[in-house]
């Protein structure tokens, strides 16, 4: 188990009269490999919740294990947990500061004492891994576009070699293609490196299309944890969140209610077209 979460709390500003409570007795399991997305609306504790897991923040009371340690400990390494648990910022321009590409991404790895070949070979295949050229190694990460600061700032992370990629809105502000490419690159990674991944987005077309858990955040409390159709089946209760379930759920129980069998879980485009075509090839029947 990558990371377990017992019983987290979290206070902003605890013991003033400005105190918020922004966890409420958090309980998680994040098993090795699971690509899992983090839902809620503005204000539900999701982002402080992600800050917990490499130590950004420590919680007000409870206990944050990794693999079995318990990271509040006074001899917990906690260098070596933020080389384990990488967090890519929702802006890529915190993350970015040296003169160039390359030497930005070489940053973390230099921090764990590699030899300089081997902080070159980290971070060549970094950037190798979210496709970005030898052509921009020497550029500005700031002259760069919204989609390949994203992708270096990625790369950043990358190349410490974590256990778990934690991605906060990490296709905020890109065009429809951008955004595709950038959950392409993640999907792979996830794919290639078995590594554990944590999507934190507003989009749930694209949260149905990637992930194969969902955690929904409300008020500081986690209050839907299941697969993407189990939780999208209450869309009603997501609604009264601010949330949603994707578009296509919201077509195919329009289909329905016209009529047509189309299987009411149905959460992405690509399983609307297979029930479509099944139904016309029945002639609209079961």
């Amino acid at each position: 188990m990558s990371i377990t979460i017992r019983d987290l709390s979290f206070t902003y500003s605890k013991d003033s009269v400005f105190a918020i409570t922004a966890l409420n007795h958090i309980n998680l399991e994040i098993p090795d490999g699971q690509f899992i997305g983090l839902i809620g609306h503005t204000g539900s504790g999701k982002s402080t919740l992600i800050q917990h897991l490499n130590g950004l923040l420590r919680g007000t009371s409870g206990e944050i294990l990794f693999h079995n340690k318990n990271i509040y400990d006074k001899d917990f390494n906690m260098k070596n947990l933020r080389s384990k648990v990488g967090l890519v910022f929702q802006y890529p321009e915190h993350q970015l500061f040296e003169a160039d590409v390359f030497t930005d991404v070489c940053f973390g790895p230099k921090n764990l004492g590699l030899s300089a070949e081997q902080i070159k070979q980290r971070a060549k295949a970094a950037l190798d891994l979210v496709g970005i050229d030898e052509s921009y190694y020497q550029q500005s990460p700031f002259s760069l576009s919204g989609g390949q600061k994203r992708r270096v700032a990625i790369a950043g992370v990358l190349a410490m070699e974590p256990e778990v990629l934690v991605l906060d809105e990490p296709t905020a502000g890109l065009d429809p293609r951008g955004r595709d490419e950038i959950l392409a690159e993640i999907s792979r990674l996830h794919q290639k490196k078995h590594m554990t991944i944590i999507l934190v987005s507003h989009s749930m077309e694209d949260i149905a299309k990637y992930v194969e858990r969902i955690i929904v955040m409300n008020k500081g409390e986690k209050v839907y944890d299941d697969t993407p159709k189990e939780v999208f089946k209450n869309y009603q209760e997501l609604e009264k969140m601010g949330l949603a379930a994707p578009q296509m759920s919201y077509i195919v129980r329009a289909l329905r209610e016209k009529g047509f069998p189309i299987d009411s879980n149905v959460t992405t485009v690509s399983e609307a077209k297979t029930e479509i075509i099944k139904v016309l090839g029945n002639g609209g029947k079961p």
